[in-house]
């Protein structure tokens, strides 16, 4: 029988790795309650105390922070400037998946703040022969997004010798309890490889599927350590200083900024991954193949812990959310060049035989028992300003649209920690 948590709905077949005390709850969990014990104003203050050695009146940028046009981007900013005093160089991998929601985010986002901005672009024809590749031999079609954003902010920090870099939470603490807060895990090539690009580094993919050369591929190479050790590049995390609530921060960042969610039908949470059209779509379908969970089951682990929802409700809307279809497969396809059967076709032969049994050709039954039915537990978690993406193409890039009230001037109460 698989161990499953007694409080969330993780279980032990976490691909980042879980363990459970006496009581079975997980580790996730057990990190967690250090949300509500440790003394959130000192942290701060140790936050401040670090990053006030790179601040100079003398350098044009103190600290690089990666954006994109969802996830934490508009909070980790506001923190940034408003809070730290920082001056920041603002940096953003163009993913090729965008939504015109994530589009609009960014120009808020790059207004609001006043800040410089580099968007990194590689060559799209690369991109898809690297998605190709990612596809047929790692079953995730988002390997380039995450090698990518990763990536461009050290690779920029060597190039402009900016030694410090500004994340948000770090996944491993937030989902399974990796580390501690009082770890200060750092960012690491490690870490990166392991469980951000599941143990594929750029080199996996030279002479591989549809004949990648090193030359297609040194936008994704990690910098040497020399380069990295001869500059002292280092990459902090916020979490680890700050009560980390997406939700929270989601809802204050909306109020102050404008920032808009967009629904897709595999989630409740419009606010995480409002920029990618597949992200909640084919990428989060293959998810479930391979690991027999999606990631509706992160966002609600993460509603039980803070209490917003209960176990049991929990359960059915996961349980409906994640037997829905994607959307924009079609889409995907159509950017890709391949059709519908054979992209399924790939990806059919990730699906673990765990979570899948094949009842005849193309035709799969899950394990688990599921809903379609769901009631409204999820309601009382409101999601303002969030839209329906209707206009179906990738934005490779754009402007945004005009920006409105909002301004990062505006006087306004920090976030309860």
């Amino acid at each position: 029988m698989v161990k499953t948590c007694t409080r969330c709905l993780y279980t032990e077949d976490h691909p980042l790795g879980i363990t459970f005390n006496e009581e079975g709850v997980c580790s996730g969990c057990t990190i967690h309650e250090e949300k509500d014990n440790l003394d959130w104003d000192h942290r701060l203050l140790d936050l401040k105390k670090i990053v006030s050695k790179y601040s100079s009146k003398r350098a044009k940028y103190d600290c690089i922070v990666p954006v994109c046009g969802a996830k934490d981007s508009f909070f980790i900013l506001h923190t940034v400037i408003n809070v730290l005093k920082l001056k920041p160089l603002v940096v953003c991998y163009n993913k090729y998946f965008n939504t015109q929601t994530g589009i609009d985010n960014l120009a808020r986002l790059r207004i609001a703040f006043d800040v410089d901005f580099h968007l990194k672009n590689v060559n799209p024809k690369i991109v898809k022969k690297i998605t190709k590749t990612s596809i047929n031999n790692f079953g995730n079609p988002y390997w380039h997004c995450l090698a990518g954003e990763t990536v461009f902010p050290v690779q920029t920090a060597v190039m402009m010798k900016i030694p410090l870099i500004i994340w948000g939470a770090h996944q491993g603490l937030e989902q399974v309890g990796m580390f501690s807060h009082l770890h200060n895990v750092e960012m690491s090539r490690r870490y990166r490889k392991d469980h951000d690009l599941f143990g594929y580094d750029a080199d996996n993919f030279v002479g591989n599927f549809d004949n990648l050369t090193e030359e297609d591929v040194i936008n994704y190479k990690y910098p040497a350590f020399s380069d990295i050790e001869s500059i002292g590049v280092r990459g902090i995390y916020l979490g680890n200083f700050i009560r980390w609530d997406t939700y929270a921060q989601h809802r204050q960042m909306v109020d102050m900024f404008g920032y808009k969610g967009t629904k897709f039908s595999r989630t409740f949470d419009t606010y995480d991954y409002a920029d990618s059209y597949v992200y909640s779509g084919i990428h989060d379908l293959l998810k479930f193949y391979k690991h027999g969970y999606s990631k509706v089951t992160d966002q609600a682990c993460r509603e039980i812990r803070f209490g917003r929802i209960s176990r049991k409700q929990a359960e059915k809307i996961v349980s409906f959310y994640q037997m829905q279809q994607p959307e924009y497969i079609n889409l995907f396809c159509k950017w890709l060049n391949i059709d519908e059967r054979s992209l399924y076709f790939a990806i059919n032969r990730h699906r673990n035989e765990k979570f899948w049994t094949q009842k005849e050709p193309d035709k799969w039954s899950f394990k688990k028992k599921f809903t379609n039915k769901i009631k409204p537990a999820i309601q009382k978690l409101n999601y303002p300003n969030t839209i329906k993406d209707t206009k179906e193409e990738y934005i490779t890039i754009g402007k945004g649209v005009d920006w409105p009230k909002y301004s990062s001037k505006k006087s306004i109460d920090w976030i309860d920690t």
